[in-house]
């Protein structure tokens, strides 16, 4: 159902190097870049995450509510899809572990260079 998302950005250059290097750890790479734009995923049909400087040409802010919710196939590579994060500068808003609101689910939360809420975590429904 998504396509992509977009994030905003006021510094493209530096929000497209924090990128570059976080989503390499998953294997994600840009497939589609514009002077204003820059969009990564696995594989051009899968869904993305973009970055984008604002087209009305005013500051990017951060919605009060909203993230980006990456899926992660194990709960080792939520923590190094984290721990890579906030070693790129990103700030913490919930550690690696286990959320007992629902079962299974194991989630990180951090905020990127511009305060974009984004969090990676695994489900694992016992099958």
């Amino acid at each position: 159902m998504i396509g992509y998302v977009t994030l905003g950005t006021n510094n493209l250059e530096k929000a497209c190097q924090f990128y570059d290097q976080l989503f390499a750890t998953i294997g994600a790479g840009r497939f589609l870049e514009t002077e204003q734009f820059v969009a990564w995923a696995n594989a051009p049909d899968q869904a993305g995450v973009s970055i984008t400087k604002p087209f009305d040409g005013k500051p990017a802010t951060v919605g009060n509510g909203v993230m980006v919710a990456l899926v992660m196939d194990s709960t080792e590579k939520v923590d190094a899809f984290y721990q890579k994060a906030i070693e790129l500068g990103a700030t913490c808003e919930g550690k690696p572990g286990p959320r007992d609101e629902i079962d299974g689910f194991y989630a990180a939360y951090f905020r990127d260079l511009d305060g974009n809420k984004l969090n990676a975590f695994h489900m694992n429904m016992g099958s």
